[in-house]
């Protein structure tokens, strides 16, 4: 291959200029070419409405792949979550590396758990921030059912901003993602954990997906060396729980494929996945349990077989937003 540098299409954030370096730097290694990064700027980064509002899907990908399709850049960095779940004919998914932890977490005062918050909050209800409807259906709904007085507060803005609602006193804690908090080394600053028992992901949260040009064979073949099969099939199904659905990046949908092992092998994958009204009174959350995905159809199937058991429970009627 040519020793000319590849250009990276990334987001302009903090965060996306963080993970699309590391990413630079796996592709470097992997195909002998340094890598140089082109910033972008989506919509979804120049928007103050809420993800809600605003639709969601595709927000912050539309305009690294009209890059990619002009032939701006060779190839781009997504964070999968962020991804419509139809794949564009000239464009193509790569790899999608090894997944960092898909979990949420609290950021909150006075490093407290999440179910110590209302406690302890002025007047008795804790003042919860997230932008994710999927976040506020499932705290509500867990808040609920175990006894906790909160209130989801909508917000936006990059990782300093939501934490600064906490550090000033405007909010009692905020929710973000481990995966991210992570590859800007901020983990230290998580005050809880939050099992998947109690929210789950957004489908695909926690993995990144490489693309480029769909004619770019060459490119195709060496971007896949950093291709993790696990984290494929499973964010696979995951997504395909949510377009069967046909629910946007910013419904109230969490789904999560776990691979269950024994002390020697890989046995089974299990898919889970929740579907609310974002103020927790009303959820449809169901589980399927079946052999390890081992094609791109497997999985897909593992999705659309769990989308139609919640469907048939009635998770339609509970989405604000359904994909057009």
């Amino acid at each position: 291959m040519s020793t000319k540098a590849l250009r990276l299409g990334t987001r302009r954030s903090k965060l996306a200029m963080a993970q699309s370096g590391q990413v630079a730097d796996a592709v470097s290694q992997v195909t002998g070419r340094p890598v140089e990064l082109v910033e972008i700027t989506t919509y979804g980064d120049t928007s103050r409405e809420h993800l809600a509002q605003i639709g969601g899907t595709g927000v912050f990908v539309t305009a690294l792949r009209d890059a990619l399709l002009r032939g701006e850049v060779d190839f781009a960095v997504h964070s999968l979550k962020d991804l419509p779940t139809t794949q564009p004919e000239d464009l193509v998914l790569a790899a999608i590396p090894v997944r960092e932890d898909p979990r949420d977490v609290l950021v909150a005062r006075d490093a407290l758990k999440f179910t110590d918050l209302a406690a302890s909050a002025p007047r008795g209800v804790a003042r919860i921030g997230t932008g994710s409807p999927r976040r506020m259906a499932q705290l509500n709904a867990y808040a609920r059912s175990h006894g906790l007085d909160i209130e989801t507060v909508p917000i936006r803005g990059n990782v300093d901003t939501r934490i600064g609602y906490v550090r000033s006193g405007d909010l009692d804690a905020v929710v973000l993602a481990a995966a991210g908090l992570s590859r800007i080394g901020r983990t230290d600053e998580v005050t809880d954990f939050l099992s998947a028992d109690t929210v789950l992901p957004a489908p695909g949260q926690g993995a990144l997906a490489i693309e480029c040009a769909a004619g770019n064979a060459d490119l195709i073949a060496a971007l896949g060396a950093l291709d993790d099969p696990f984290t494929r099939v499973a964010v696979t199904a995951e997504r395909s729980l949510l377009a069967a659905l046909e629910a946007g990046c910013s419904a109230p949908v969490g789904a999560l494929a776990d691979l269950l092992a024994d002390e020697r092998n890989v046995k089974e994958m299990r898919l889970r996945g929740i579907v609310g009204t974002t103020d927790g009174s009303r959820t449809v959350q169901l589980s399927t349990t079946g052999p390890v995905p081992q094609a791109h159809d497997q999985a897909m199937a593992l999705g659309r077989v769990l989308a139609d058991e919640m469907l048939a429970q009635g998770a339609a009627g509970l989405m604000g937003e359904r994909a057009q």
